[in-house]
């Protein structure tokens, strides 16, 4: 019996030593590319240490970083500008679940559209922003040479403007989004029973009702997860700020992600640009845990 035992208990420990090898490679990597790096910003949040002096030159600093950033007028101004930013999570969801359920439904080559619309979202960032950066030019863009010849004498500047800046980039993500959030609600759409909605025929519902009462509350979780993605999206924002705008004019595109990088590589204040991560982390953590709650009265799984 003891032999057995030990046997089975060999046998366990094989397969347990056989399945840490296999997930070595993956939780290495996670660990040093993901976990340390987190460890290491929350610890140079209470240091003063830029990369340039070495660990030598690491002091302590306790509270001191996040009393600046209470008093840093540019970082609050980049949190009004990421929670305007948030606006783009709605109008895409709205614009590519209008044309997801005309896709799914009323559209021949529906291959072609969804590729058409995917593209924007696969293609280059630094390509996309690029091309709006022409199509924006302030004097010879094609939109402000259209708009002139509609008789508008003074059309906007758009991302030269300070007003218009940040719209403008706005736009253009809701444009490179469009296509994922759209091909995530054909998948829904398509999982969705079709008996549901002979039933609701025979009952004589409106195309309206069938939307309201069907298609919107089992595409919840759909929209649940585009929802949770898209402000996370929101937040990381940087790449197409960096190509297009670098955060102006006079700081009206500057979002946190940029803010953060510009601090931790342009001025070298890494312990500062670490405590800005460490808000930032803890932000969008308490925004996740307020969507968690908040889906159990909406999303119907």
């Amino acid at each position: 019996m003891t032999k057995g035992v030990i046997a089975i208990n060999k046998q366990k420990w094989r397969e347990t030593l056989t399945g840490y090898l296999f997930i070595a490679p993956m939780l290495i990597g996670v660990t040093i590319f993901l976990i340390m790096p987190i460890i290491a910003s929350f610890i140079l949040s209470f240091t003063h240490w830029n990369h340039i002096s070495g660990f030598r030159g690491v002091e302590f600093a306790g509270l001191t970083h996040f009393k600046n950033l209470l008093n840093d007028d540019l970082f609050w101004k980049s949190i009004k500008n990421n929670l305007i930013f948030l606006l783009v999570v709605p109008i895409t969801l709205a614009i590519s679940l209008f044309l997801a359920v005309i896709i799914n439904k009323s559209v021949y080559f529906k291959s072609f559209f969804k590729v058409v619309y995917f593209m924007p979202y696969i293609s280059s960032i630094v390509a996309v922003a690029m091309v709006w950066q022409v199509l924006f030019h302030p004097s010879y863009g094609p939109i402000n040479s259209m708009l002139m010849s509609l008789g508008i004498a003074d059309p906007p500047k758009w991302i030269a403007d300070i007003h218009f800046a940040l719209p403008s980039v706005m736009m253009i993500m809701v444009w490179v989004s469009i296509g994922y959030n759209m091909i995530i609600y054909i998948a829904g759409l398509q999982s969705i029973p079709q008996e549901l909605y002979e039933a609701a025929d025979i009952d004589g519902a409106t195309a309206s009702q069938k939307f309201k009462s069907i298609t919107l509350p089992l595409l919840s979780p759909t929209t649940f997860f585009l929802l949770i993605t898209g402000i996370i999206g929101t937040f990381k924002v940087f790449d197409i700020i960096q190509v297009l705008t670098k955060g102006g004019p006079a700081g009206s595109t500057s979002v946190v992600v940029y803010y953060l990088y510009e601090t931790a590589f342009i001025n070298l204040k890494m312990s500062y640009a670490s405590t800005m991560a460490l808000f930032l982390f803890f932000a969008i953590f308490l925004i996740t845990l307020i969507q968690w709650y908040g889906q159990r009265k909406w999303v119907n799984y």
